[in-house]
């Protein structure tokens, strides 16, 4: 079939091509022969009258033309993708799905094991792919690679519908035996001359491989840029990838961790800590869920999202 001459069996290739930038690796994921991803690209080159793909060094980069022309496709082979695949409707007790979710070791640790026990329930062969939030998390949307995304509002995509979850605070976390501990009092004085534990993740991005690997620097947590914007600054004296681990690495210390409130008790029931209140006015955290705009009448997913807001009830109590 064409449309405006051009091949539409020859969109598939020209994703796998650009994503991938290896005619070999292209090749093989599609289970083509690599002279017939050869030939594809050469018909590729001859319609768009541009190269797409150019040797540099030892590796494949893309032109000018096929950076604009990426994106473009990966959303046209996305939006008849899930418009093909959709279901009419979803029954849990039947379904054989994977759902693939990007989250924090702070989701995984809080919402998402209600939100696991009570599929458990509806749907034993429902799967579920917990993935690592990435630098740029709406393009695990866009790529196709995650179904939905469980992060702060503040990293939410514009282009893309969300729902809030639920509010978080925060809370500083001590030492049981540390001086601050002992006195039982934390002012805004004591926080700014303390040393910190701080939560900094490791920036991850999509690649250009489809696949996610380090980009060299650091994201910044919703704490650190909130109080980035507010014009305060800590000590920190060390930092870690993982919300999880913040309030075992105050342990033997003089340090502060500044914790989600709901972690922090959590922490508080197995650690030698002490919690007190944040002696500064930090935003409280609004925790979204969000999905793909082309995703947003998808049976399974609603019932996913359904899941996540009774999954929160169960997490407070309710």
């Amino acid at each position: 079939m064409h449309f405006h001459k051009l091949d539409l069996n020859l969109l598939v290739a020209l994703d796998t091509l650009l994503s991938l930038q290896s005619v070999s690796r292209a090749a093989e994921q599609l289970h083509m022969s690599q002279s017939a991803m050869s030939n594809a690209l050469g018909r590729l080159r001859d319609y768009f009258d541009d190269e797409l793909l150019v040797q540099i060094g030892r590796k494949m980069e893309l032109t000018q033309r096929a950076e604009v022309l990426r994106d473009a496709v990966q959303d046209v082979l996305l939006r008849i993708d899930t418009t093909i695949t959709a279901q009419p409707k979803f029954e849990p007790a039947k379904a054989d799905r994977v759902f693939r979710i990007c989250v924090s070791d702070y989701s995984m640790t809080t919402v998402i094991p209600n939100m696991l026990a009570l599929a458990h329930a509806q749907a034993g062969s429902v799967k579920f792919q917990l993935l690592p939030q990435v630098g740029q998390p709406d393009r695990a949307l866009e790529r196709g690679e995650a179904d939905l995304l469980v992060v702060p509002k503040a990293f939410c995509s514009l282009n893309h519908p969300k729902d809030i979850l639920f509010e978080e605070t925060f809370c500083c976390v001590v030492w049981s035996g540390s001086r601050i501990a002992s006195t039982g009092k934390l002012d805004s004085e004591d926080y700014a001359q303390a040393g910190h534990v701080a939560m900094q993740p490791i920036s991850y991005v999509w690649s250009s491989q489809a696949v996610m690997q380090p980009t060299g620097g650091t994201a910044m947590s919703y704490e650190a840029g909130s109080m980035q914007k507010m014009g305060l600054e800590r000590r920190v004296e060390v930092s870690t990838f993982s919300f999880v681990a913040a309030p075992s690495l105050v342990v033997g210390t003089e340090r502060i961790a500044t914790v989600h409130a709901r972690l922090a008790r959590m922490a508080e029931r197995f650690l030698p800590v002490k919690l007190f209140p944040l002696p500064i006015a930090l935003p409280p955290m609004e925790q979204a869920v969000q999905w793909h705009k082309y995703a947003t009448k998808d049976p399974g997913l609603v019932w996913l999202r359904g899941l996540l807001s009774e999954a929160v009830r169960k997490m407070d109590g309710h």
